[in-house]
């Protein structure tokens, strides 16, 4: 599998991964919102993301700060945390 390194082919993978983990329905990777809030507007909780950032740090080989995921509220910002981690 190839790893995406646009941020829009990110944004689509994280969508992806955060519907599959958190059994998301009535939402696809091309309609999940990537501004929404995902704490305060889906209830997601700090292992919930944990999860996520565990699969995506495996899928992109990158690792996540846990400093870090108190930023990390929507799949836009998630996505950018990767690309940029991917750049460096």
């Amino acid at each position: 599998m190839s790893v995406e390194t646009k941020e829009s082919d990110i944004i689509v993978r994280v969508a992806e991964v955060m519907i599959e983990e958190l059994k998301l329905e009535d939402v696809t990777p091309t309609s999940f919102e990537p501004d929404i809030d995902l704490v305060d507007e889906i209830g997601i909780d700090s292992m919930d993301l944990a999860t996520v950032a565990l699969v995506l740090q495996d899928h992109y080989g990158i690792r996540f700060d846990e400093d870090d995921y108190p930023t990390l509220t929507t799949v836009r910002k998630i996505a950018a945390y990767i690309a940029a981690r991917l750049a460096s």
